[in-house]
């Protein structure tokens, strides 16, 4: 049997692993709801969560990787063949997230081609987003262009693909988003908006607050997907788990929180202070951003920095959702690396077409209520995820017990935090994520706002 592929350090992991959790949700997500709720009372609510609730779920899901030495649909089944479908239903949200992602991907290529050949007054222009994601035929080639890039570096396997372009991908990603944060600072009225981003308005504080941040965690983190239970499986044993895990939690928490710097404090100053500018959703990125740059002396040059680090942060995630579901269809066929390279990227090309066109001559097409993106997106971040969650809870809490996963951390150092896990995984985290499921679904189906 071929010996599974490793990273050749921890530091290679560790910037993966960080690399797959900083994607598009810490560029364009997390600024959307700090600004949606309340600023600096999210950001407080998403850091308390992030080391608890997060840690809890990133590092099981790392261990059964490292334990196991497998991928997610082979893992749960080795542990024990009466839980297997965990791993079948685990491998559903790579499959069903990347295509559409790789869509939004295309957008962000397209986006900094503008800004590189000096149009970015174009795109600051009212309808220009609206106009580009309605053709039939351009967003399916930027689509393609990024699908490619992404298949680029996983056909070249873990060590001289993933590890390698992670190693000097993530570096310039952290200098360039502080570089941006800290030219935006610069703008008139931008010190509101960041005392608005850090400083807690404890009086805004509610129970979707907290719902918020702990959704936000799937997105910002990559949880739930498969994809740290991979990287897992390429761990060594001598690298310090807990540590790991710690150092990939920072690393995401600090671009998540620096994305916020980049983007609160020059929309507000922007817009006057107006938050419902700041609550734009998706279109925060390719509408209201351009118009920022727009108004800056420099903003071609921050324009094409800033669509760089966003295109950075989306190859980094969609690299560890393709490298998933190749490593997923390798552990259970079988077959060589660079033949299902090519064919799930022909499967993301025809899959992810729909979904481009769901804004163009298909934009009739609605599966309750939702644009064709909209439901992938809703159906496996909002339903899947959360089952998959509580599943691996349940899982580890009473089936494999959590001294499984306490021994596999032990395997290369102490575990500091294992009474705390304990409890966590057994029974915070499954209420916490029950909560996520029923207030996503109320949500969708129009009975509450999250």
């Amino acid at each position: 049997m071929k010996e599974r592929s490793n990273f050749t350090s921890k530091l290679g992991f560790v910037l993966a692993a960080a690399g797959s959790a900083v994607g598009l949700g810490n560029i364009w997500r997390f600024p959307y709801l700090a600004a949606k709720y309340g600023g600096g009372i999210f950001l407080l609510v998403y850091l308390i969560l992030a080391v608890t609730f997060g840690f809890t779920i990133m590092l099981t899901e790392v261990a059964l990787g490292r334990k196991t030495k497998l991928s997610a649909v082979e893992a749960f089944h080795k542990l024990d063949k009466n839980f297997g479908f965990i791993g079948y239903i685990t491998c559903a949200v790579p499959i069903i997230i990347f295509p559409y992602y790789c869509v939004i991907g295309g957008w962000v290529v397209k986006y900094l081609t503008v800004y590189i050949t000096g149009a970015g007054t174009s795109a600051s222009q009212d309808g220009f987003f609206g106009s580009f994601i309605s053709k039939p035929v351009e967003p399916v080639v930027w689509l393609s262009v990024f699908i490619f890039l992404t298949a680029a570096v996983v056909f070249l396997g873990v060590e001289k693909g993933i590890e390698k372009v992670s190693k000097w991908m993530m570096p310039i990603l952290a200098v360039l988003s502080v570089a941006i944060a800290v030219y935006g600072l610069t703008i008139p009225g931008a010190l509101d908006g960041v005392i608005y981003y850090i400083k807690p308005d404890f009086s805004r504080f509610s129970p979707t607050t907290v719902l918020a941040a702990l959704g936000q965690l799937f997105y910002s983190m990559s949880l739930a997907m498969g994809i740290m239970i991979t990287y897992g499986s390429y761990m060594k044993k001598q690298d310090n788990l807990e540590a790991s895990v710690r150092q990939i939690e920072l690393f995401d928490t600090a671009i998540a929180f620096i994305a916020g710097l980049m983007i609160i404090p020059a929309v507000f100053a922007f817009s006057g202070g107006d938050e419902s500018i700041l609550q734009a959703g998706p279109t925060l990125m390719f509408v209201t951003l351009p118009k920022v740059f727009n108004s800056m002396k420099i903003g071609t040059i921050i324009g094409v920095l800033f669509f760089v680090l966003v295109l950075f942060a989306a190859l980094t995630s969609a690299i560890s959702l393709m490298e998933t579901i190749v490593s997923i269809f390798q552990d259970k066929l079988k077959w060589n690396r660079h033949v299902l390279c090519l064919i799930v990227m022909v499967f993301a090309i025809i899959v992810g077409i729909p979904s481009s066109l769901g804004f163009g001559i298909w934009d009739q097409v609605k599966i309750i209520g939702m644009s064709i993106l909209d439901f992938f997106d809703f159906l496996s971040n909002s339903v899947i995820m959360p089952i998959v969650a509580l599943a691996t809870c349940l899982f580890v809490g009473f089936i494999i017990k959590p001294s499984a996963i306490v021994d596999e951390v032990k395997e290369s150092s102490e575990f500091k935090s294992q009474k705390w896990y304990t409890v966590m995984i057994k029974w915070i985290a499954p209420i916490c994520i029950i909560a996520i499921l029923i207030s996503s679904v109320l949500s969708a189906l129009g009975y509450m706002s999250i």
